[in-house]
């Protein structure tokens, strides 16, 4: 289903997941000079998916991270390093448990935002934390 604004996610009929995918596809689709749509967006995702995590939090927790960690991308492009830290920081906890790319993923979006912060050494032991990842299987 092609993405095309955030009213997308709300259509009847839409299950809450594929609800979210568009309201994060949205999001990081608008220009940082759009106001604050994308933010808006991502804000949404990361609430409805914290709801679908309460429900089910093994199916519905890497997709809260997704959220997390997508939003912290946005923030980070807007220059609000601060505000996307608890936020990568989150993700990071959630995909503690899952391992493998997914925590890969929001260990390197949790050193961005160090870096971004002057916090140089933390990034760099988040870098070599997630270089001592073992390889995806396959």
């Amino acid at each position: 289903m092609t993405r095309n604004g955030p009213d997308d996610a709300t259509r009847r009929g839409t299950s809450a997941v594929a609800a979210i995918e568009g309201l994060l596809a949205f999001a990081t689709t608008r220009p940082r000079w759009a106001g604050g749509a994308a933010l808006n967006s991502a804000s949404e995702a990361i609430a409805r998916s914290r709801a679908l995590a309460a429900q089910s939090p093994g199916e519905h927790t890497p997709l809260l991270a997704r959220c997390l960690h997508t939003t912290a991308k946005l923030l980070l492009a807007r220059g609000r390093a601060t505000e996307a830290l608890p936020l990568a920081q989150e993700a990071v906890a959630l995909t503690r448990s899952v391992g493998g790319g997914s925590l890969a993923l929001s260990l390197r979006r949790l050193a961005e935002v160090q870096e971004a912060l002057h916090r140089f050494s933390d990034a760099a032991a988040t870098i070599a934390e997630a270089d001592r990842l073992p390889p995806p299987p396959g």
